[in-house]
């Protein structure tokens, strides 16, 4: 997740739920106030709650105990300069 700074009224809530928002228009990553990323003990519970979201998104109560669970991770603050080190050296 990026966190940006945008000019106010500039995002609207994006139909698909609680959290979730649209910005009108394109951010540059020279906007980034932060990113916020999951330690890697998170991954598995990550990939399940990513494997059980259409079944929980249709009412199956033990799908959305999965994805509750990954909620469970709290996620990591890294400052906009630590980018380049979380995407690793270049190719």
């Amino acid at each position: 997740m990026v966190a940006v700074d945008v000019p106010e009224g500039a995002v609207s809530a994006d139909p698909a739920g609680p959290g979730a928002l649209w910005v009108d228009g394109p951010v540059r990553l020279a906007r980034a106030a932060a990113v916020h990323v999951d330690a890697a003990d998170a991954e598995p519970d990550v990939a399940s709650a990513a494997r059980a979201l259409p079944a929980a998104d249709g009412g199956d109560d033990g799908a959305q105990s999965v994805v509750d669970g990954a909620e469970d991770h709290e996620l990591l603050w890294y400052a906009t300069q630590e980018i380049p080190n979380l995407l690793g050296p270049a190719v």
